[in-house]
Parts: C-alpha cells; structure tokens; sequence
C-alpha cells in the first residue's frame, strides 16, 4: 500500500481535490460544485464521500491526511470564520466536520498559506527557510514563510498582506477600507488601472475596442507585450505598486525570495522586470541584492492540490 494524502482546494464555486505522494504527484483528482451544497452538512458528506470513491478506485492507495486550502481559514483552529464568498455564514470547524466522516489528521489553512506550502515542499522554495508567496489573482493573497515555518499569528490569520494600506484613502477595497495593496497589485487592480487611464490618456490603444466589464490581466498583458501605451502604463504602474509593498515586506522578514503566482505573474517580464527595477531603486541598501523575485515553479493547475496535500505531509512530519 502506497501512503497518501488528500489535498482539498475549497472555491466559491468549485471544490478540488486529490489524492497526492510524498514526491508530489497527483495520483487521482476530482471535483464537485461548491454551490450545490449550501448547507455545511451536505457539503461535509458530498465531499467525503467522493474522497472514499476515489480511494476505492485507487485499492493500492492508503489515506494518511487531508490538508484543506479556504477562503478566511483559521489554521489554530481548522475552521472556515466568516467567508463572504461561500454559502456556509459564521464560524464552520469544518476539520472537526470533516473527521467525523474520515478519521485521519485534517489540517486547514487558507489559499495562500497552502500554495506557499506548495511551494516549500514541491516547488522552487524547496532549499529555502524565509521566503514570502504572493498569490496575484483577483485579489492578493500571502503566505509569510519564516525559519522554515509558516507565520500564522495570535490568531491564525496572520498573512494578510494584500490589507496593508498603501494608499491613505486610496482605492475602496472589499474588505470595506480603503488603499489597500490588493486593489492596486492584483489582476483585477491592473484591469482598475485600465480604466483610469483610459479616461486620462489620449493615446490610440486596442483596449478602448475591448468593453470595460470584458477587460482581463491577461488581455492587458498581451496588449503590452506589442507595445500598446496605455498597457505600458498600467503595467509600469502595476509592477511599482506591487514593488512598493515588496520593499515593505522585505523589511519586515527579510526573505531570501518573494514568489509571485497567479494570472497577474502570467504576465512574464513584463512584469517581472519592471518589479525588480523599483524593487532594487526603493529597498533599504542593507536589502540590496539579497531578495530574488521569482515566478512560482509549480503548475498552475496543480497548485490549489498540491499546497493542501503539501500541508497535510508537512503536519506528518
């Protein structure tokens, strides 16, 4: 019998999971919709009863763990605490829900914090002790990487990077502040950026031919890559917002590297570039030259899986 663990991926829309080994690979994967199950007990008894089918079309394949990646997930606690994008209201102990189906070690954590696990245990910051994930998508997400540990705080959300205020009074957030990191440094903070300066900018650009509700990161990039000026400019203004809180970052735990994932990072240099150029321009000279910025190593298709199963093995250890 072969040792695996369960990597569980919750969504607002989809929940993904699947089997993974100790070196990585997915063994068996599947999914079921998030929001066919409102009620938490209906979810907690769908969701165990397909990892059980996936075990028994796997008889070689021995249960060990399951490591579950969430939105607003509370690892000292393994519950799920006031999630405005799912079905389930209030404070949901989903790890205690999901033993009583499954008798193994359950272990919860958010998305970021289990894609910056992900990439400790099978990705690029394999060798590494200190380093920091940024997870770029339509906001932005962290996982702070500390002496080989994962930093969870008094309350076990530490991590909260894309919150910082970087703006006094800037752009509203979702989170009911303003100027937060994430509406600038995020995909959907580039498409806001977009917008801004369409209406301040007089170039030619192919993004006026694109409607406003129809404008991704991915379009934006693709635009800057032949050159389109208001792509240029939003990307320029993109990668110095999300330079400017790296260079916050890089003060407060001195990592070896800050790894950016998400569509945003799919954007390649032409991200990568400019964020290293205001990175090296604004950080403390006693930072200068210590902190690589890199694109995470892990697919992107695997990675929701593989940092909830690399969760559940390192909790093994």
């Amino acid at each position: 019998m072969k040792d695996v663990v369960a990597g569980i991926d919750i969504g607002g829309t989809n929940t993904i999971f699947g089997l993974v080994d100790k070196e990585g690979n997915v063994l068996a994967e599947n999914r079921l919709k998030t929001t066919d199950y409102p009620e938490i007990n209906n979810y907690v008894s769908a969701l165990a009863n397909a990892i059980n089918i996936l075990i028994k079309e796997n008889p070689g394949l021995n249960l060990v763990a399951i490591g579950i990646g969430a939105p607003n997930a509370n690892y000292n606690k393994g519950t799920i605490e006031l999630a405005p994008n799912l079905a389930w209201k209030g404070i949901v102990p989903l790890a205690e829900f999901i033993r009583g189906k499954i008798n193994v070690r359950v272990t919860v954590t958010n998305d970021a914090n289990a894609a910056a696990m992900g990439e400790m245990i099978f990705g690029g910051a394999k060798k590494m002790k200190d380093f920091i994930m940024l997870t770029l998508g339509t906001g932005l997400g962290s996982g702070i990487v500390v002496n080989g540990e994962l930093v969870y705080g008094h309350t076990g959300f530490a991590g909260e990077l894309g919150h910082m205020i970087i703006v006094q009074g800037g752009r509203d957030c979702g989170c009911g502040r303003q100027g937060c990191y994430e509406t600038y440094a995020s995909a959907s903070g580039l498409v806001r950026t977009v917008i801004n300066l369409l209406s301040e900018m007089r170039e030619d650009s192919s993004l006026r031919d694109i409607p406003t509700s129809q404008l991704t990161s991915k379009k934006i990039a693709e635009a800057a890559a032949k050159n389109d000026p208001i792509a240029l400019e939003a990307m320029d203004f993109t990668a110095e917002m999300l330079a400017f809180g790296i260079v916050n970052i890089i003060s407060f735990s001195s990592p070896e590297a800050v790894f950016l994932f998400g569509g945003l990072a799919q954007a390649g240099e032409a991200l990568f570039a400019p964020v290293r150029k205001y990175v090296d321009q604004n950080v403390m000279p006693i930072f200068k030259g210590t902190v690589k910025i890199l694109p995470s190593v892990i697919s992107e298709n695997n990675t929701a899986v593989l940092g909830a199963a690399a969760l559940a093995w390192n909790e093994l250890k």
